[in-house]
């Protein structure tokens, strides 16, 4: 059959009729909201090249995490920039580093009303920048890094972490993670596997946020950009290895491989609108070109569309109040 009688205008007549038959919602429970804590402020200090966006002393990370649970957004996810680093990245498990000791701050603040999540890689808290522990040559040790991550997680948890997301791209991390925490009785957290995390242009403004020290770049360990079948096999690895969820990152600029891996693995699947998708729209909007409003809800959607079933975005509280109304 086809015109006339076929007149697919029908499902589109009415604001009702568009509402009834839409195929992706979005909701304020399925937005994340990354949050960055440094050691040393009394006050929130702006980033510059992600407008709206800060770095948080504990008082106003308290803060900006309670208007997202009022907000209804579905957690929150933590960065720590310390005020001194090191080769071994000494911060990143100490019990009274920043990470661990903001964790504390919003498990007990927030807890009940969101799930606190925390960045578990080390590239916050080393003095090269990288994610990993250096060999002597200079290239990022894989194992050596492992036994890092696994001594981060146990305090991260201990803290009051309830999702670690695991970000640094090591081989193995997620099977080595889960070991320490189940032989320590914590078999109950959560594990949020970066799988098909990208070497992408994208990261930039984020590296202002954390602080960045790195020198050289991380195409050793991050994917290629060029690469959709890899990303999908990182993404079925880390779910044999016992990950609780999945990631894509970026999110806007591999919408493919989001599509894919979510018709590939049986668990959920997140994807991070990182620190360069978000300044991109500021930028375009604050120059008039395009609706902010319409424009940011638009990408949330476009991501959730291509199958992620929560995205991380510098927008979900404003975004959770925009759709509660």
């Amino acid at each position: 059959m086809s015109f006339p009688d076929v007149r697919l205008r029908r499902l589109r007549q009415s604001p009702a009729v568009r509402g009834l038959v839409r195929e992706t919602s979005l909701e304020p429970r399925q937005l994340v909201l990354p949050l960055f804590v440094r050691e040393g402020l009394t006050e929130a200090v702006p980033i510059g090249s992600m407008p709206g966006v800060a770095q948080h002393s504990l008082d106003s990370l308290r803060a900006a995490a309670a208007e997202a649970a009022e907000a209804g957004v579905g957690g929150v996810m933590l960065f720590g920039v310390p005020a001194v680093r090191d080769a071994r990245g000494s911060g990143a498990d100490d019990p009274q580093g920043i990470l661990n000791v903001a964790t504390e701050a919003l498990a007990a603040e927030v807890g009940d009303a969101l799930v606190v999540q925390t960045d578990l890689c080390l590239d916050e808290f080393t003095d090269h920048g990288h994610c990993g522990v250096l060999a002597a040559d200079g290239s990022v040790d894989n194992d050596a890094t492992l036994e890092r991550y696994a001594s981060m997680a146990l305090s991260q948890v201990r803290a009051g972490s309830q999702l670690l997301g695991l970000s640094g791209m090591m081989d193995g991390q997620v099977a080595v993670i889960r070991e320490a925490l189940d032989s320590e009785g914590f078999t109950d957290t959560l594990l949020l596997a970066y799988a098909a995390k990208y070497a992408s242009a994208f990261y930039g403004p984020f590296r202002e946020a954390v602080d960045s020290q790195l020198t050289g770049d991380r195409r050793t360990y991050q994917l290629d950009p060029g690469n959709r079948r890899e990303g999908v096999r990182e993404a079925v690895v880390d779910e044999q290895e016992g990950a609780d969820i999945v990631m894509v990152k970026p999110a806007m600029a591999f919408l493919d491989v989001l599509r894919e891996v979510r018709d590939t693995v049986h668990i959920p699947v997140w994807a991070y609108q990182v620190s360069g998708e978000y300044a991109m729209i500021e930028a375009a909007s604050a120059n008039g070109w395009i609706n902010r409003r319409a424009s940011i809800l638009e990408s949330l959607l476009s991501i959730r569309r291509a199958g992620a079933d929560v995205v991380l975005t510098y927008w979900a509280t404003e975004a959770a109040r925009w759709l509660r109304g």
